[in-house]
């Protein structure tokens, strides 16, 4: 089991709107938090399992 951290938020019309931080341009959305949370899974397996041209990724280095 793995940490991933999302962003999310409810829209004015009830849904349930988040990313994986690591990949911000790929939204998904939820009928609430728990379904939101399935979308989110769904979508680090796919971008996981699979090296997809033109996915933006968010990485972290250090610099002396």
């Amino acid at each position: 089991m793995r940490k991933v951290s999302f962003t999310y938020w409810k829209d004015s019309s009830g849904q349930y709107l988040g990313y994986l931080n690591e990949y911000p341009d790929h939204w998904t959305q939820g009928d609430d938090l728990d379904d939101l949370k399935d979308h989110l899974e769904d979508l680090l397996a796919l971008f996981d399992a699979e090296d997809i041209p033109g996915i933006k990724r968010v990485a972290e280095m250090e610099v002396a």
